[in-house]
C-alpha cells in the first residue's frame, strides 16, 4: 500500500519498517505483511500516508551525472533532485547508471513499477551504444543465445553495428542493441565481453514509450488514455487514470517579453540558438509614423519603388511626366513607328517600296 500511495519503492519500504518509521493506528509495524483495512491509519515518520491518486506516469530524459536515487549516500546529485517542480512525488521504473542517458520512466504507483521492472514481463527496452574496439555482425549474433558473464547469465540480447569508423587506437562503433531483462549494467558488461568499451549509452525506448524528441533534462507526463490503452493489464482498475489530458504541464521554456518593445529570451539549449537576447521589432503607437525598418549588416537594401501618377482623363498616351522617389521625371519620347526614319538621318534617294 505504501509502494502505491508513492512513498517509496517496495524494496525502500521494507527498510522503513525495519527502521521503525511505519506505524499503522498508532503502532510501530516489524513486517510488511500487515493487511491494511479501508479506515485504518497508515503514517510514516508521524506523517499520515492519504488515499493513493490514479497511476500516473512521467517520461524523463535523464542526462549523464545524475544518479538514479532520491538520496546518493556520496552526496552526488540525483535524477530527483533535478525534476521541476509541481510534480507528485514519484519513483522510477528500473535505473540507469550515472554515465548512461536517455529514457527514464517515472510513476507514482510501485505496483506498476515492479510490474514493468520484472524481466517474466518481457518488456523490451532498446539502447544506443558507443564503443571502441572492433567486432563484426556475426559475433554479435551470437548474444542472441544468450550469455555468462562473470557468473552472470544474461538472456537473449539483439544488438545490431549501425557504424564503424577506423581510428589510430582502434575503431569506434555504434551498435544499436536491443533486450528484455535490463539487470545491472547488462549492457555495459555484455559488450565488454566481446572485447568493447562503452564510452557512451543512450536508452531509446522502454516499451512502447520512446524518448523521441525529449530534451536532457525533460520530462512530460504520459496522458491517461495512453496508460489505459498500453498499461491496464499491469494497473488495477480502480487506479486506472481517467480522462484524456495529462495533469501536470511542463513550464514554459521561452520567457517572452512585453507584447510590444521588450526583450524575449531564445530557449536555452536548444541546437542552432546562441540563447543571446533578440529585440523585437518596436511598434508605432497610433498618430506616430511607423518606424524605419533596419536591415542586419551585410543585407542587400530593396530598391525604392517608381510611384507611376495615373493620367488625366483625356490626355494621350505617353503625355504626362512620372513621378519617381527622387521628383519628376521627363516623360519618355513616344514610341517611333514601324520604318520611321530616326532623327538626324538624310532621306534616302532610292525607290520607294509600294505596299
Amino acid at each position: 500500500m505504501l509502494a502505491r500511495a508513492g512513498v517509496a519503492s517496495r524494496r525502500e519500504v521494507e527498510r522503513l519498517i525495519e527502521a521503525g518509521r511505519v506505524a499503522l493506528n498508532g503502532q510501530v509495524l516489524t513486517t510488511p505483511a500487515v493487511k491494511v483495512e479501508p479506515g485504518d491509519i497508515l503514517t510514516v515518520d508521524g506523517a499520515v500516508v492519504t488515499e493513493a491518486e490514479p497511476a500516473r506516469l512521467f517520461r524523463y530524459h535523464k542526462p549523464i551525472d545524475l544518479v538514479t536515487s532520491h538520496k546518493d549516500p556520496q552526496g552526488r546529485p540525483t535524477v530527483f533532485e533535478a525534476l521541476p517542480p509541481g510534480l507528485p512525488r514519484l519513483i522510477s521504473v528500473g535505473r540507469l547508471d550515472i554515465n548512461s542517458e536517455g529514457l527514464l520512466l517515472l510513476t507514482n504507483d510501485g505496483g506498476l513499477a515492479r510490474a514493468l521492472e520484472m524481466p517474466a514481463t518481457g518488456i523490451v527496452r532498446r539502447y544506443r551504444a558507443r564503443a571502441r574496439g572492433r567486432v563484426t555482425q556475426e559475433k554479435l549474433d551470437t548474444l542472441r543465445k544468450g550469455i555468462t558473464v562473470e557468473g552472470v547469465h544474461y538472456g537473449s540480447i539483439e544488438a545490431t553495428l549501425d557504424k564503424a569508423k577506423e581510428g589510430p587506437q582502434g575503431a569506434n562503433l555504434w551498435i544499436t542493441v536491443v533486450l528484455a531483462e535490463g539487470k545491472n549494467r547488462e549492457v555495459r558488461r555484455v559488450l565488454e565481453a566481446l572485447g568493447l568499451k562503452v564510452n557512451r549509452l543512450i536508452r531509446l525506448s522502454y516499451g512502447p514509450f520512446a524518448l523521441a524528441t525529449l530534451l536532457p533534462g525533460e520530462v512530460e507526463e504520459v496522458g491517461p488514455r495512453v496508460i489505459r490503452e498500453q498499461l491496464a493489464q499491469h494497473i488495477a482498475p480502480q487506479n486506472l487514470p481517467k480522462g484524456d489530458r495529462p495533469l501536470w504541464k511542463k513550464p514554459a521554456a521561452v520567457t517572452a517579453g512585453p507584447r510590444r518593445g521588450g526583450v524575449e529570451i531564445d530557449r536555452p539549449g536548444k541546437p542552432g540558438r546562441t540563447g543571446k537576447p533578440q529585440r523585437r521589432p518596436r511598434l508605432a503607437s497610433p498618430g506616430e509614423p511607423a518606424p524605419k525598418k533596419e536591415y542586419k549588416p551585410g543585407w542587400a537594401k530593396p530598391k525604392p519603388k517608381a510611384v507611376i501618377v495615373p493620367k488625366a482623363p483625356g490626355s494621350k498616351r505617353g503625355a504626362g511626366p512620372s513621378v519617381g522617389p527622387r521628383g519628376p521625371k521627363p516623360s519618355a519620347s513616344p514610341p517611333r513607328r514601324s520604318g520611321a526614319r530616326p532623327p538626324g538621318l538624310p532621306r534616302s534617294g532610292g525607290p520607294r517600296r509600294r505596299g
